[in-house]
């Protein structure tokens, strides 16, 4: 049968630190900016590798149930229902923690016996302790500049981990990406990251996220379908990163030096 590998553009030698990290049984933090290809290159990753891919997108409300399982009630009894973390352990394969340092963390305590050199999964309520098999692996990511005193993972965590640092590609590669991932044009996808590089760069505006590749990968898309550039990128980018409609004005003016009006 043959695997479908979703596209991903190397930047460096994460590929290889990946399979070296999988060929001995370490897990990997992946960290960098929303957008810029972390969750794309995990699923590479466990399609190159021919794994099965587990993946949790974490949040405020995740529990330790969620990752781990819980006991439910059907048909006037009650049984229990692993969950993601578990399932992974118990088939093998890549569980994907996403933007992990957004769970609790009473919650990504949990994973402290799987990322060191015990590999196992202690269940409470069922007074299991699972071994994870050989072809178990632990990934996680976290975006680096969200982190404040509230919400950063702690250094018990982090030193758990073999660390890959993502960050928004140079110029030729992001323009590959556009390329390989929605075929558009030489000259839109030069267009694109021009913008993209150029809202990066703003100074005086005031954004919680900077243009990311996905958008520009979106904006791709659009004006592959047939939208207006313009108005390609105000939907996917513009309106993406701006409620203020002074700021949105400031961000269509960048777009408008490269696409014209």
């Amino acid at each position: 049968m043959t695997v479908d590998i979703p596209y991903y553009a190397a930047a460096g030698n994460e590929i290889e630190l990946f399979e070296q990290a999988w060929k001995n049984r370490l897990p990997v933090l992946i960290k960098g900016p929303t957008g810029v290809g972390k969750t794309r290159f995990v699923a590479h990753m466990a399609a190159r590798l021919g794994l099965p891919l587990f993946t949790v997108a974490c949040h405020d409300d995740l529990t330790a149930a969620d990752l781990v399982g819980r006991h439910l009630i059907g048909d006037g009894a009650t049984y229990w229902s692993d969950g993601p973390l578990t399932r992974a352990v118990r088939e093998g394969g890549i569980c994907y923690l996403d933007e992990v340092v957004e769970a609790r963390k009473d919650t990504t305590v949990v994973i402290h016996p799987l990322a060191d050199h015990r590999r196992v999964l202690p269940i409470d309520r069922t007074g299991e302790v699972l071994h994870a098999p050989d072809n178990f692996m632990l990934v996680v990511s976290y975006n680096p500049g969200y982190q404040n005193f509230m919400k950063g993972m702690k250094p018990s965590t982090r030193q758990r981990f073999v660390s890959l640092r993502f960050d928004f590609p140079e110029a030729a590669r992001e323009e590959a990406v556009l390329k390989g991932e929605t075929g558009c044009d030489d000259m839109t996808a030069k267009r694109l990251v021009s913008i993209g590089r150029a809202l990066r760069a703003l100074k005086d505006v005031d954004l919680e996220e900077v243009a990311s590749t996905r958008l520009l990968v979106y904006a791709a898309i659009l004006i592959r379908a047939g939208m207006e550039p313009t108005e390609a990128c105000r939907a996917s980018l513009v309106e993406s990163l701006t409620d203020d409609a002074e700021v949105a004005q400031a961000l269509m003016e960048v777009v408008l030096a490269t696409f014209g009006k």
